[in-house]
């Protein structure tokens, strides 16, 4: 028999239950926080990704001056110059002028449209009759005259009298003629009175200067001239500064 008060094992009346397991954190809030910390995570990488990235970015994308066109050539292209435009430029093929106006540096030598022809007073001698050509520079500017004129008797109707004057030995210059300034040439032939030859008057004498082709036409009224037979020659010389001898 048990002892007053105790209960039999398997009795209900005065069990005491076993101590269970402490009060658990609500799951939600749980999952919560988690969310939070790997939200934080991920923007945090993402920042430090796209930092980088800008970074090498930064570093290895080429200057706007090395990309802008017609700056830069690959390797072994050749460059095609371009063409700037505006003042002074000169077409392609065009060669520039030695001066840098574009056109090229015109000749010193003096051109018939820059010249006045004259012819001077007789100065006769030794059955001979002298007269000085001269060439006179009419522009504004300096030129240059070498060698023997050109000369021709004509009558009125430009036709030649007698064959073209022979040339005296001489020893050609170049002569620098400011405006202004002469040179001039003998002309000279045996008096027709003397030699009887064949003769006529001529209306004018044509004078040519070196190396040009259009003649300055002079009136001629020294009288008779020899166009035909013997000792008929007329001579020319070379041309000399100034305006006679």
């Amino acid at each position: 028999m048990s002892p007053a008060g105790s209960t039999a094992p398997g009795g209900g009346a005065g069990r005491v239950p076993a101590p269970g397991p402490g009060p658990r954190p609500p799951r939600r809030a749980a999952v919560l926080v988690g969310a939070l910390l790997a939200f934080g995570l991920v923007t945090a990488c993402g920042a430090e990704d796209g930092a980088a990235s800008a970074s090498r970015s930064s570093e290895t994308a080429p200057s706007a001056a090395a990309t802008a066109p017609g700056t830069t050539e690959p390797p072994g292209a050749e460059s095609t110059p371009r063409d700037e435009g505006g003042a002074g430029s000169t077409s392609p093929g065009t060669k520039p002028s030695r001066d840098g106006a574009g056109s090229p540096v015109a000749s010193t030598r003096c051109h018939t449209s820059e010249l006045r022809a004259s012819v001077g007073r007789d100065d006769p001698g030794a059955g001979q009759r002298n007269f000085p050509v001269v060439l006179t520079n009419a522009s504004a500017h300096t030129c240059t005259l070498r060698g023997y004129p050109g000369a021709a008797f004509v009558d009125t109707a430009g036709e030649q009298l007698g064959p073209d004057p022979r040339r005296t030995a001489g020893s050609p210059r170049t002569l620098s003629l400011a405006p202004g300034r002469s040179a001039w040439a003998g002309l000279s032939f045996s008096s027709p009175e003397i030699t009887e030859a064949r003769t006529a008057t001529p209306a004018a004498l044509l004078v040519t200067p070196p190396d040009e082709r259009d003649p300055l036409r002079v009136a001629w009224t020294a009288g008779e001239v020899p166009v035909g037979g013997n000792a008929s020659s007329v001579v020319l010389t070379v041309l000399e500064p100034g305006t006679g001898p």
